[in-house]
């Protein structure tokens, strides 16, 4: 066997393929020695009929069954194997040259390979008889069946699948040449949902010319896409679509698809009509406004949501798939069927927005599966003011990022909207059977300008000097379907009528609306609003309880080997624990939160880079089998054999995503107040990569659209002088967006805290993000161990005060673990410092004034100092000091004890760092006291005491 024939086999088909395809695109983009080959082949094409180039692509997969090739059998003509090459190429390299775009100004790139000239084919050789699958006849007959099948409106990119997807695709693309097959009645409904996408953007641009909508004109197909796929998936079980999408189309969606009433619409855009008076409600753009109703299909009712959305344009879809992941759980869905999340894109943001990547790189991972998502690509082939390919981006399509995931992209012309719902048929179908996601890259033009006030033709001319001359999709579709007797002559116009009058009507335009009160099939928040961050609720538990949960949670199956570091360290400390022979470390007390709330039927998801373990190796709520012998079989999470009938558990370590991760927890906390949902960061600083996430959602959501959230973030934070980068979790930043009790920002300083901490989260119905600064040094500080009892009995406290000292010269308030380095600082000379009171202060928002306004008052005319470890420009100081000062006791003056600003958090070298604490400790504590006014001070205590 040649060199050639080797690397061609049947094993390496599918690299080979991606290889050569890369090289069509560009051919500097591979390796110089498969450069060299490929040249090779093409140049020898040319120049010996039936030469290595025939016999190299037969062998990649003329024959190929199941992803193996199978030899050309003796009597084969040359003519028949290289025929065979012809219709692999078109499978594979067919979408290139396909029909899809609306606009003509480029041309269609010409495929060598798709002409029989490339194989040495002769006139003569075309008139060979040829057979494979559903293509037969004169070879010149089935090239035509090629090109109709594979370079029609549609171009299907599959051939990158595994074997099986790739049968799939293949036989029911070339049942009936790459195209549907529609009854009248589904071509007329296809027409009136194109005539109402259509309809509602002229009717919107007449009444109320130059106002930004967004609108989807030269993109309507996708309405009839939209519906085609809801009907579709409800005839085959779906319950649910959750679907996000950005600007362009929205309004139109909710309108044609969601059956939001056009009046109401309408009254949006005169500004007649706004959510709330309260003036906390801030509200927003018409534009980035979610949406929820019922609608019937062949398979019963169904709840459409449309997702609230901010103009990160991206960062809705992992928070889809958050909410599509948390509907799932609820309904017990573990095949991930009945709820299915539809995404939509612009061509410009699904290339250009990292997110997109991150969310894909989850789709199939098992803490964050959905069953696979159609996503939908309303390819305008223009972002903002850019349409030049050179500018756009490196890959040949938008869609190229769908290989990440190993999904297919089928590239339609929005022209043909029967081309547009087949692809939506397919889409769903595949999503069904194989669990994953699939692109719909659907092809389009933008009839306006970014917005309905700018001028595209400024940057534009010749794409939009074609545009000004494209009748419009529902107007080639109507003569369409009037030539073939469809409509009737002139029904076409009479559906535009019929459509504007209902417009005028102010009526809901979709025709199958269930209901309009609150959805059977939504989650019921009624119960958690009007509530206060005051309001009390028990979390102590009772002590048997948490004895036999802490044993429970060191219990390993039979011949489940743990590591002895874990044995030594964390098992047995634990059940000594459990039975109150020792206290809590952090990380018991967290562990005892989360099984507590567990055993009383309440769900927990944990999500971090590596939260099964812990980052600081504290948690190991998941443990790992020393003598596994599969890989697949290792883990043991005691938090899921409580008991039977206990809440649901998941403790996920995440991949290395911070904005889609945060996100998509995001999205599974709006669609589950019953849980307590959590994400952690590996540290606090690297939050930042999520800022998006908690600037638009977690701290705006309830203000602009009444969203409610109860996700938790766990960001590590303490300066122990690792670094600029392992200090800070930006404490100021969180505090910055604080605001009309939107959020709440805690720094709890031992393990009874953390406790009651996390299960008020949960028992109290006041559902509101919690921004949780956890330590790291602190996690096995003995100060900050907590006795049993205190888990027994108690509650989370906003504020502790100083039980040892009363009447203080000297009150140092501080948050984490400053408290306990002051702590320690004090009792090194409590002579020295007799007099210094130290509170701690573990609520910053909402700020508990009258707690920090009680245990400010023992100390009258005291000196009161808020320390903090940050930089006096971060940390919590800019942001309280003004609550500070306003909870003062009469006499009391305020000053701090900080770092000096910085640009950094924090310094890099850790003798600067320990000179820095230091300071900030001694300018906290400030100067000791003398020897005479110590003993002067114990002699008048003395005396205090004999007189009673």
């Amino acid at each position: 066997m040649t060199q050639s024939q080797t690397i061609m086999s049947g094993g390496n088909a599918a690299f080979i393929e991606g290889l050569y395809e890369a090289y069509l695109a560009d051919p500097q983009s591979v390796d110089p020695q498969w450069r060299a080959y490929f040249d090779e082949l093409r140049g020898g094409a040319h120049e010996t009929p039936h030469s290595k180039v025939q016999e190299a692509f037969y062998q990649l997969g003329t024959q190929r069954r199941g992803g193996a090739v199978v030899p050309a059998p003796q009597g084969v003509s040359g003519a028949q194997q290289a025929a065979g090459a012809l219709i692999t190429a078109f499978r594979v390299y067919g979408h290139i040259s396909a029909h899809t775009n609306p606009l003509k100004m480029r041309g269609l790139p010409v495929v060598p390979e798709l002409t029989p000239e490339y194989y040495g084919l002769s006139a003569a050789d075309l008139n060979e008889q040829v057979q494979d699958g559903p293509f037969s006849g004169p070879l010149r007959d089935v090239i035509a069946q090629l090109h109709d099948t594979y370079c029609g409106p549609i171009g299907f990119e599959f051939n990158y699948l595994p074997a099986n997807e790739r049968a799939w695709f293949q036989e029911r693309v070339e049942a009936h040449r790459g195209r549907g097959v529609f009854s009248r009645d589904e071509r007329r409904r296809l027409m009136s949902k194109l005539n109402a996408a259509e309809g509602l953007e002229l009717y919107l641009k007449n009444k109320y010319p130059g106002v930004k909508r967004f609108g989807l004109e030269g993109g309507e197909s996708f309405i009839p896409l939209l519906d085609r796929i809801i009907q579709q998936a409800g005839a085959v079980g779906v319950k649910e679509v959750v679907l996000g999408m950005a600007h362009r189309g929205r309004l139109n969606t909710l309108v044609n698809i969601f059956g939001k009433p056009s009046s109401v619409l309408f009254d949006e855009f005169d500004g007649k009509k706004k959510l709330s008076d309260n003036p906390d409600v801030a509200g927003d753009v018409k534009y980035h406004m979610g949406y929820s109703s019922d609608v019937r299909t062949p398979g019963g009712p169904m709840h459409l949501a449309l997702a609230f959305n901010p103009s990160h344009l991206e960062i809705v879809s992992p928070v889809v798939h958050g909410s599509v992941r948390a509907r799932q759980d609820r309904r017990g869905d573990e095949s991930r069927r009945s709820v299915l999340p539809i995404t939509v894109h612009g061509d410009a943001a699904v290339s250009g927005q990292g997110v997109v990547m991150e969310t894909l790189n989850l789709s199939r991972l098992r803490g964050f599966a959905t069953g696979g998502a159609v996503r939908i690509v309303i390819n305008n082939q223009v972002g903002f003011t850019i349409s030049d390919p050179r500018d756009t981006r490196s890959s040949r399509y938008c869609t190229d990022v769908a290989k990440i995931a190993n999904a297919p992209v089928l590239h339609v012309n929005g022209d043909d909207p029967e081309a547009v719902a087949f692809c939506g048929d397919l889409a769903l179908a595949y999503r069904q059977e194989f669990g994953k996601d699939v692109f719909i890259d659907l092809i389009c033009f933008r009839r306006n300008g970014h917005n309905e006030g700018d001028e595209p033709r400024m940057t534009q001319p010749i794409m939009y000097r074609e545009i000004d001359q494209h009748p419009g999709t529902r107007a080639l579709y109507a003569k369409r379907l009037e030539a073939e007797g469809i409509l009737a002559a002139g029904e076409g116009d009479a559906l535009v009528n019929r459509f504007r009058d209902q417009l005028d009507a102010g009526e809901a335009v979709v025709e199958e609306m269930e209901n309009a009160a609150q959805s059977k099939l939504a989650v019921d928040w009624s119960e958690y609003t009007g509530t206060h961050w005051r309001d009390e609720v028990s979390t102590a538990v009772p002590q048997e309880k948490l004895t036999a949960l802490g044993l429970q949670l060191t219990e390993v199956p039979d011949g489940f080997k743990v590591h002895r570091t874990i044995e030594r360290t964390v098992i047995k400390p634990r059940q000594a624990m459990a039975k109150g022979e020792q206290p809590l470390d952090w990380g018991m007390g967290e562990m005892l939160a989360y099984a507590s709330l567990l055993d009383e039927g309440f769900g927990v998801r944990l999500v971090g880079q590596d939260s099964g373990r812990g980052t600081f190796v504290h948690r190991h709520a998941v443990l790992h089998d020393q003598n596994a012998q599969d890989p697949l079989n290792e883990e043991y999470m005691a938090l899921a054999h409580l008991r039977d009938g206990q809440g649901r558990v998941e403790v996920i370590d995440s991949t290395l995503s911070e904005e889609a991760v945060m996100a998509f927890e995001y999205g599974y906390s709006t669609s589950e107040p019953k849980a307590l949902i959590a994400w952690e960061a590996q540290f606090g600083d690297f939050a930042n990569g999520a800022q998006a996430v908690i600037d638009q959602f977690l701290s705006a959501g309830e203000s602009k659209w009444q969203r409610l959230s109860g996700l938790t973030l766990l960001l590590p934070h303490g300066y122990e002088g690792a670094g600029p980068e392992h200090s800070s979790a930006r404490l100021e930043r969180y505090l910055q967006l604080c605001a009309q009790k939107n959020m709440q920002v805690v720094v709890p300083s031992s393990a009874a805290q953390i406790f009651h901490l996390l299960r008020r989260q949960v028992l109290r119905p006041y559902r509101k993000p919690l921004i949780v600064m956890t330590p790291k040094s602190l996690l096995r500080n003995k100060a900050a161990m907590s006795p049993l009892s205190d888990l027994t009995d108690g509650r989370f406290c906003e504020v502790i005060g100083d039980p040892e000292v009363t009447g203080a010269r000297r009150v140092v308030i501080s948050s984490g673990k400053l408290h306990w380095e002051l702590v320690d600082a004090r009792n090194a000379d409590r002579d020295g410092y007799a007099g210094t009171a130290l509170i701690r202060l573990e609520q910053l928002y909402p700020f508990p004034a009258e707690a920090l306004a009680s245990e400010l008052a023992k100390h009258p005319g005291a000196q009161v100092v808020w320390a903090q470890e940050e930089p006096e420009n971060q940390g919590a100081w800019l942001m309280i000091w003004e609550d500070l000062e306003q909870v003062l006791a009469p006499g009391q003056t305020l000053k701090s004890s900080t770092r000096p600003r910085s640009a950094s958090t924090a310094a890099g070298y850790a003798s600067v760092h320990a000179k820095e604490q230091a300071k900030v400790i001694a300018d906290a504590l400030g100067e000791k006291i003398s020897g005479e006014v110590v003993a002067e001070q114990k002699e008048l205590a003395q005396t205090a005491k004999q007189q009673g």
